[in-house]
């Protein structure tokens, strides 16, 4: 059975010397004092980035290749990592997202069996963000876009982002909408170990859908469909809690301008992978809540290992013909594959 891994990452050189140069935020210090070198999302969230994370990130060949034989995943389709070229001034970022769509292009052609690519672009700039998505797509053969769960402090429900949306449907391909440290700073009060992956990154995300959902965004464009990672983020949890203000509002003026609970929108436009949360409990939650032809194979490379998430879907108490649909059964429904 082919497995398809929906979530990895990587850099360009370009990129990561834009984010050295960066005055704002994101910035990545060399040599922080005693702590080396640190990648700053915000004043008071340091994440440390040392080589070997950096050279694996930068790595688009054999090496790579070697260790997604190593634990049988046959395809990752590679995205920027964060902290992302979307979070950067669009006078810099429109240039940089087109140089490095134009890499990623370059890596899939010369290994056409084994990578595919979500585009990554300036969103801030969002007519060139569209043009540019319908380039990736139609010209270099991408599959998706990947963004993230905030814009530099904007939240992608804005007005301004529509087009790119819009865009998106029309090329009927599916968007990742992947985490980054959160625009509340109550979040960020102990660095990375809350505004991070344990913690920050799973909230933040679930703010940013919910948002999407509450602002009539799948009413406008119906068939958009959304990636969420880490098995959902907070939503199996939460999926029938999140209804509560669509059904019982205390005053019904006051219910959500949708016309759809908020749980039917996450059942029929959105899929999740199972990067980074290798929980059985998680997952049979995600299961029951979501179905299993909503769920995919994704390894967050290389910031998760991708052994153990082969390992924890090969150990689950499921049949193996759901197994074989994590892996790329639902690829297929993606129109990923055929």
């Amino acid at each position: 059975m082919t497995k398809i891994d929906f979530e990895a990452h990587f850099f360009i050189p370009e990129h990561l010397q834009a984010l050295r140069d960066n005055e704002g935020y994101p910035r990545l210090v060399e040599n922080d004092g005693e702590k080396g070198r640190r990648l700053w999302h915000t004043p008071d969230v340091g994440q440390p980035y040392g080589d070997p994370l950096i050279n694996s990130l930068s790595e688009l060949g054999e090496i790579r290749l070697a260790k997604m034989n190593a634990c049988g995943i046959d395809v990752q389709i590679l995205s920027v990592s964060a902290p992302s070229i979307d979070q950067l001034d669009p006078g810099i970022g429109v240039g940089l997202a087109r140089k490095a769509n134009n890499a990623l292009s370059e890596v899939i052609k010369k290994y056409p069996d084994r990578f595919m690519g979500y585009a990554v672009l300036a969103p801030k700039a969002p007519a060139e963000a569209a043009d540019e998505l319908e380039r990736a797509v139609k010209d270099l053969g991408f599959v998706g876009w990947n963004t993230h769960s905030n814009i530099g402090g904007s939240y992608l429900d804005e007005e301004r982002y529509l087009p790119i949306f819009e865009r998106a449907e029309r090329l009927d391909i599916p968007i990742y909408l992947h985490p980054t440290v959160p625009v509340m700073p109550q979040v960020r009060t102990y660095g990375f170990a809350i505004a991070g992956a344990p913690f920050g990154f799973g909230m933040e995300t679930s703010m940013c859908m919910m948002r999407l959902i509450y602002s009539g965004l799948f009413d406008r464009f119906p068939k958009l469909k959304i990636i969420l990672g880490h098995l959902g983020e907070v939503f199996p949890f939460l999926m029938k809690r999140i209804d509560w203000a669509y059904v019982r509002p205390f005053d019904p003026a006051a219910r959500p301008n949708i016309s759809k609970r908020p749980s039917e929108y996450l059942k029929s436009n959105v899929y999740v992978t199972t990067s980074g949360n290798y929980y059985e409990p998680a997952f049979m939650c995600t299961r029951e809540a979501m179905g299993i032809d909503r769920i995919l194979l994704g390894t967050d490379y290389p910031y998760e290992d991708s052994d153990e998430c082969i390992r924890f879907i090969e150990e689950l108490p499921i049949p193996p013909e759901e197994k074989d649909q994590i892996y790329s059964g639902n690829a297929a429904r993606l129109g990923l594959i055929v």
